[in-house]
Parts: C-alpha cells; structure tokens; sequence
C-alpha cells in the first residue's frame, strides 16, 4: 500500500457504494428501488465513511480531487504530490462505478429511461440552468472544503507518518459534514462536490456496451469539474485570510 494505490482504493470504494446506492434507487426491479433521497444521501455519507477509514492512514484519504487542490492551496499538501493523487482518484472512481454496474447489470438490462440509466454514473442537474448549477457546486464544495481545513487543523504533528487529509482525525466528521452537504445543498445537481466522483463514472458510462444509455452529457460534465475546484480554492481562500 502507499499513497497512490490507497487514493485508488479508497475512491473506489466510494464510487463502488454511492454509485451502487443510486443504482439501487432508481433502477427498476431492486430491492431498494423509489427508497428516496434520505437513503441516497445517507449511503453517500457511509460510503465516504467506508473509503476514508482504508485509504486515511496511508494517504490522508483525499479521493477527491477539491480536496486535493484545496489542501494544496492552504499550504496543507505537497503541490508535487497532486497530479498522482488525482489521477488515482479518477481511475479508482471509475472503477467503482464499473463494479456497482456490474452488480446491477440486470437492473440497468431492465431500464428504459436513459436518464435512469445514467443516474448511477454522473451528475445531473433538477433544474437545468449551468450558471446556477455552477454556483451550487461551487458552495457546496466550499462547505466541504473549508470545513476539512479546519477539522484537520493547521498543524501537521508528523507528516512522516500520514499526509494530512481527511483521514487525520477519523472518518466519522466527514462522513457527517457530506450527509449535511447532501440533505441541504444536494437537491439541485446532485452534489457531486467531487470532480473524480463525476469524471470517472462519466467516463465508464460513455464506453459500456449498455443498450439504450443514450448521452453521457459531456455538455455538462464541466459543472460537476469546475465547479468544485472554484469552491476549494475559494475554501482556501478564506482559511487563508481570516488565520489558522
């Protein structure tokens, strides 16, 4: 295990579980089909739980690439370091969301709607207006972020032994403050607050064989991409200004 593979890992678990919770939500025919929101948000929140718990003591467990570049811009994370960090975060999303397809291979054989079937790869807006849905990514991602900042504080006791990152002071806090994110904020684009969480599972969904798919809208992908990193730096920002 080292950084790199536990950012894979990690990220992958993330997508496996939220990824599969929306899968088993909206496709027809599961068990869990027309459950609703609060089990939607509730899983995503456990399914970060899951991914920090295993890939924190190895790489601070970012798998989130706004996380990585708002650590980086408040000081808190090698710059150096930040390509392999997000690179690994996309491939480990996208293998998640191949993995939750292949559970529910069936499932997605039963849909007809298109934007059902999409639902458990990327993001997509309830209301589409790209400047708004921009901001809510943005505020979204600034919440997450700036709260990182300050839940893992401003002292690093001994990088030798675990980057900082989400996975410094446990994963319960987190797991919280991304359910609070999705109940409040999340109703608008489906808060991906993650470009890997969006990019990855994009990516899978534009090149499996699934009959009836329809787009992967790449002409909104850039919202759920942007948009979070805008709201990280502007986390940074702040943290910067008003002291740590």
């Amino acid at each position: 295990m080292n950084p790199y593979v536990a950012e894979i890992i990690g990220t992958g678990l993330l997508l496996l579980l939220g990824s599969g919770v929306v899968a088993n939500v909206v496709l027809p025919q599961t068990k869990g089909n027309n459950a609703g929101w609060l089990v939607i948000t509730t899983a995503w929140a456990l399914s970060v739980f899951t991914g920090v718990v295993v890939a924190g003591p190895y790489s601070g467990a970012h798998l989130n690439p706004a996380v990585t570049v708002g650590l980086a811009l408040a000081g808190k994370f090698d710059w150096a370091m930040a390509p392999g960090y997000i690179g690994a975060q996309v491939l480990g999303a996208g293998i998640g969301a191949f993995l939750s397809w292949l559970i529910h291979i069936d499932h997605f054989k039963a849909t007809q709607d298109p934007g059902e079937i999409a639902a458990p790869f990327g993001t997509s807006p309830a209301i589409r207006n790209l400047p708004n849905n921009f901001i809510s990514e943005v505020i979204g991602t600034f919440v997450l972020v700036f709260v990182i900042l300050y839940i893992t504080g401003a002292k690093i006791e001994d990088a030798s032994e675990t980057p900082i990152g989400l996975g410094s002071v446990g994963a319960l806090p987190v797991a919280f403050l991304v359910w609070v994110i999705g109940m409040s904020l999340g109703g608008t684009t489906g808060y991906a607050i993650n470009p890997a969480r969006d990019l990855g599972p994009r990516i899978i969904h534009q090149i499996l064989p699934i009959k009836g798919k329809g787009s992967s809208d790449w002409s909104y992908s850039w919202v759920p991409i942007l948009g979070p990193i805008a709201g990280a730096a502007l986390a940074a920002g702040l943290f910067y200004l008003v002291g740590y």
